[in-house]
């Protein structure tokens, strides 16, 4: 069986989550508590020498990235498909999560973390600002890139919508307008039961 271990609030474990409920794959979750700084343990630390989350572990494979995880399942669960057989429209999904984590979970992250973490007087609110315009540029791309289509690639959901899904749902904190045809997109994402079910509490 696959154990994840994974933090509640970490949206890149909360990218697995989604992609185990999708696929309906049983699966033990172990929480590495890292406000006690569990993730930086000897233990914890031979096993993911990173020190980061989520990290799978399956058979004794272990895998400590999360797009890779994310292949992995499709590679070995494959159905319900979350990625496309075409190998183009496989390309255009591996460039989208490539893409979300280079221009929308970097800069992101730049901006949830000091909001949800630390208090105000020690935010860097002009590297926030710069976030900020990044990622509103980047929303601009993936407007003209969907234009009147439902999803990113091939007219369905897929693991491309599986990595973006815990940041856009941060686009209020963040206070980043999504044009038109994103917020369509966005709704649609976290109406999904899986982004209902893996909701972060905070």
């Amino acid at each position: 069986m696959i154990r994840l271990h994974y933090h509640p609030l970490s949206t890149y474990s909360r990218r697995v989550l989604i992609a185990l409920d999708e696929k309906g794959i049983e699966h033990e979750l172990v929480t590495v508590d890292m406000a006690a700084r569990k993730h930086r343990d000897p233990a914890y630390l031979a096993f993911n020498p990173y020190g980061r989350v989520p990290a799978l572990e399956e058979d004794g494979f272990v895998l400590y990235e999360s797009t890779a995880i994310l292949n992995y399942l499709e590679a070995t669960r494959p159905e319900p498909a979350l990625a496309p057989s075409d190998p183009r429209l496989r390309a255009m999904v591996d460039m989208h999560m490539k893409l979300c984590d280079l221009q929308m979970a970097q800069p992101t992250g730049v901006i949830i973390f000091p909001k949800r973490f630390l208090p105000r007087e020690r935010w860097d609110g002009a590297a926030m600002a710069r976030a900020r315009d990044e990622i509103d540029r980047h929303l601009q791309v993936l407007e003209r890139q969907l234009g009147d289509r439902d999803y990113l690639v091939g007219e369905r959901y897929s693991l491309a919508e599986v990595c973006y899904t815990p940041f856009v749902q941060f686009l209020p904190l963040i206070e980043v307008d999504a044009p038109p045809a994103v917020a369509a997109w966005v709704e649609r994402l976290l109406a999904r039961p899986s982004a209902r079910r893996t909701e972060p509490a905070v």
